[in-house]
C-alpha cells in the first residue's frame, strides 16, 4: 500500500512521468482546461473515482481533474490495458490507484471495491462496471453521488438496460454520444489503433488479405476505413439492416458471419455484444486465421467453444495464443480476446483523446453546476461542450473558420423568408 494505493511498483514513476510528459505536449484542449481548473477549483472538497483504461493519456485527465481541486482515485476498466508506470507516476503525484497490469478476475473485482470505498462524489466510467457495482453492493453511496459520465458504447447499452429496468438511480451523461467523441474517437481513434496493435503484435502484411470486420458502427466504420487503406479486401457483417446499406455504399462487400468467416484472415469485432464469433465460424476459418476484439469486454470472439474445439493450444509470443483445430488447422487469438488496441498496444492517439477527455472534463463540470436539476436517467452531452471543445481545438492548432452574419441568422431563424 503506498498512499492508500494498490500498485504493482512506486519505483517505475519516473517511466511513467515521461510518458505523462509526452501526452501533455500533443493536449492542448486538456491544457487550456487545466489552466482555467487550476484558477477556478471547481471540484474542490469533492471526490472523483475514475475507471477507465489507465495508461498515460487516462492518466493527464486524473491530473487536470486534480489541478480542478478533486480528490482523484483511478482504477482499471481492463486488466491488460494498465500501464504500471503511468499508475506509479500518478500516484507519486498525489492520485490514489488501485490497479497494476494483468490483474487476475479476483484482483480486478478487489480493485474495484477499494475505488468505491472512497465514497467518490463523482463517477468516470468505461463499460459501466463502476456504476454497475454502485448499484449492486454500494446502494447506500447512491444518495451521494452527484452523477457519472459513460465513455464507451458498450457502458451507454448497460446504462440504458439499466434505465429501462428502472433501477439506473444517478444521472450519467452519455459521453460516448457527443459529436466530438465518437465522430474522432470511435471512428479514427479505433481505426488508426486496432491496426497499429494488430500489426506491431503479428508483423504481417494487411494488403491483399481478407479482412472481416464484425459490426458497422462508428468503430466499425473507422476499422473498415483503415483496412481498405492497408490495401485489405474488407468484408462487414451486420444485424441491422441500415448499417448494412450504408457498408454497401461505402464500397464494402456484406454478408452474412457464416459465409464471411471461411473467406477471412483477420477479423476484428465492434459490436459491444457477445458470441459473434463462435464454434461454427471456428469450423470453417481458413488455416492461419486471425481473430481480434475492439470491442470494451472480451464476450465478442466465444472463447470457450475455441478452447473446446482446439486439440492443443499455446501461447507462441506475446499477446498471441495459438490454437490447433481437428485437420491441423490453426487460428491465432491476439490478446485473450480483450480490447486488442489498449490490451496489446497504446489506445488511440493522443490528439484524438484530447478530444474525448476534453468533454469528460467539461462533463464533470456541468454535473457539479446543474446537480440540483438534474434526475437519473442517460443524459445527452449539452449541445455548448461539444461546440466549446470543437472552438477550443481549432483555436489551439491556428484554424480559423467563418462565422454567420447577423443577415444569415435572421434568415435561418425566420420561416417567411424565402
Amino acid at each position: 500500500m503506498i498512499n492508500q494505493s494498490s500498485i504493482r511498483d512506486i519505483g517505475l514513476a519516473p517511466k511513467g512521468q515521461a510518458k505523462l510528459s509526452w501526452v501533455q505536449n500533443y493536449m492542448p484542449v486538456l491544457n487550456r482546461i487545466k489552466d482555467g481548473f487550476s484558477l477556478e477549483k471547481p471540484f474542490a472538497g469533492k471526490k472523483i473515482v475514475i475507471c477507465l483504461h489507465l495508461e498515460a493519456k487516462t492518466g493527464y485527465l486524473a491530473q487536470v481533474l486534480k489541478a480542478g481541486g478533486a480528490e482523484v482515485t483511478v482504477t482499471a476498466s481492463n486488466p491488460l490495458s494498465t500501464q504500471d508506470d503511468v499508475v506509479a507516476a500518478l500516484v507519486e503525484s498525489g492520485i490514489r490507484a488501485f490497479a497494476w497490469h494483468g490483474a487476475s478476475q479476483e484482483e480486478y473485482e478487489m480493485h474495484h471495491h477499494q475505488a468505491m470505498a472512497q465514497e467518490p462524489d463523482l463517477i468516470i466510467d468505461d463499460g459501466g462496471d463502476i456504476i454497475a457495482l454502485l448499484h449492486k453492493e454500494y446502494s447506500k453511496q447512491i444518495s451521494n453521488i452527484i452523477g457519472g459520465c459513460e465513455e464507451t458504447t458498450t457502458g451507454i447499452l448497460r446504462l440504458k438496460a439499466m434505465e429501462k429496468s428502472g433501477v439506473l438511480s444517478i444521472p450519467v451523461i452519455a459521453v460516448n454520444d457527443a459529436l466530438m467523441k465518437y465522430l474522432f474517437d470511435n471512428r479514427y481513434g479505433t481505426g488508426q489503433s486496432v491496426w497499429e496493435s494488430i500489426m506491431h503484435t503479428t508483423n504481417l502484411v494487411i494488403a491483399g488479405k481478407s479482412v472481416i470486420v464484425v459490426g458497422y458502427g462508428w468503430c466499425g466504420k473507422g476499422v473498415a476505413m483503415r483496412a481498405k487503406g492497408l490495401g485489405a479486401r474488407v468484408i462487414i457483417t451486420e444485424i441491422d439492416p441500415v448499417k448494412a446499406n450504408e457498408a454497401l455504399l461505402d464500397g464494402f462487400e456484406v454478408m452474412p458471419m457464416q459465409r464471411a468467416a471461411a473467406a477471412g484472415n483477420f477479423f476484428v469485432t465492434v459490436t459491444g455484444n457477445c458470441n459473434v464469433i463462435r464454434k461454427e465460424h471456428f469450423d470453417v476459418m481458413p488455416d492461419g486465421a486471425v481473430l481480434a476484439n475492439a470491442g470494451h469486454f472480451d464476450v465478442e470472439i466465444k472463447k470457450p467453444d475455441l478452447y473446446e474445439s482446439a486439440l492443443s493450444t499455446r501461447t507462441i509470443k506475446p499477446n498471441i495464443e495459438e490454437f490447433v483445430l481437428a485437420g491441423g488447422r490453426k487460428i491465432f487469438l491476439l490478446a485473450e480476446g480483450r480490447l486488442v488496441n489498449l490490451a496489446s498496444g497504446n489506445g488511440h492517439p493522443v490528439e484524438i483523446m484530447d478530444l474525448s477527455f476534453a468533454i469528460q472534463a467539461l462533463s464533470m463540470q456541468y454535473l457539479l453546476k446543474t446537480k440540483e436539476t438534474l434526475k437519473p436517467g442517460v443524459i445527452s452531452v449539452p449541445q455548448e461542450i461539444d461546440q466549446r471543445v470543437a472552438d477550443l481545438r481549432l483555436n489551439a492548432i491556428g484554424v480559423e473558420i467563418d462565422r454567420m452574419t447577423k443577415e444569415q441568422e435572421q434568415y435561418l431563424a425566420d420561416w417567411a423568408m424565402g
